[in-house]
């Protein structure tokens, strides 16, 4: 190990300005980490992309390392040509005892990628409960939005981690929050069939009729054939007699049978199954 390290020394870079250092950081060789950085290899140097080898030692979770780096000087504001940062690249990937780390040692909590997505949004988009316990312990903004006003809930809604959408409920986060194109968190739930998560949603009372984008969550179950779903949000309350912007009701969304019939079971008194009063 030791004279693979030595002879590493001479060969500053390997490809795209990657170096020695950062390939053993990258695959977590502390020994070879530690003789490199003995023999006075740069820590703190970026390659082509930005990243460093504490970006890589942090997006593997090569906690033994990151911790050896710091003691070197390692800097957690190194980023990469997308605005990536080591504590970035350890909570996308989850590593909850190296975000732990970072932020001991000054990393920046409110970090974004140049998309606006933070340290949070990429942790629950990932679905890592115990990251987003100690980041929003930590200070992190839980209604914090990628520049398309995406939210951590939104995004943990759509990808269906039910416990992350309860957890950043009870920490403050919003309901109803739209991105820019007026989806919610709800919304996509529905679509996606995500009961677990809608259940979660709906004990914080979120919208149940139209939204910005001209559609309902009822439309979106409806339209994607969700039985369970449609049942669900018809209990909670959503009205089958609303019209999206198209001026279509649910029920004329749909073929199933099973779905027009919950949709009629809730309809009003003298209301056909269209949603149009009848003459008396």
């Amino acid at each position: 190990m030791q004279s693979r390290c030595l002879l590493g020394l001479f060969l500053k870079e390997v490809d795209h300005g990657t170096t020695l250092l950062m390939v053993a950081s990258y695959a977590g060789h502390i020994d070879c980490v530690r003789e490199l950085v003995l023999q006075g290899a740069d820590i703190n140097l970026q390659r082509e992309s930005g990243t460093t080898a504490l970006f890589f030692a942090a997006q593997q979770g090569h906690n033994d390392v990151v911790r050896f780096l710091f003691g070197f000087g390692a800097s957690t504001e190194c980023r990469t040509k997308d605005g990536g940062t080591a504590l970035l690249a350890a909570s996308q990937y989850g590593h909850m005892p190296v975000v732990e780390t970072l932020l001991k040692h000054g990393a920046n909590i409110h970090d974004q990628l140049y998309d606006g997505a933070t340290a949070l949004f990429l942790a629950a988009q990932g679905g890592y409960l115990d990251v987003i316990r100690l980041l929003l312990s930590s200070g992190a903004k839980v209604n914090q939005p990628r520049q398309d006003g995406t939210a951590p809930l939104w995004i943990a809604s759509q990808m269906g981690h039910s416990e992350v959408v309860r957890v950043m409920l009870l920490r403050g986060a919003d309901r109803d929050a739209a991105r820019n194109d007026g989806t919610t968190a709800l919304l996509k739930a529905a679509n996606k069939g995500y009961n677990d998560v809608i259940e979660e949603l709906l004990k914080f009372s979120p919208t149940l009729g139209i939204l910005k984008n001209g559609t309902s969550a009822l439309h979106a179950a409806v339209l994607s054939g969700n039985i369970e779903t449609v049942a669900l949000l018809l209990e909670a309350g959503a009205d089958p007699a609303l019209r999206n912007k198209a001026n279509e009701l649910p029920a004329e969304l749909t073929k199933n049978e099973r779905i027009l019939h919950l949709l009629r079971s809730k309809e009003g008194p003298g209301k056909n199954e269209f949603g149009s009063t009848l003459d008396r």
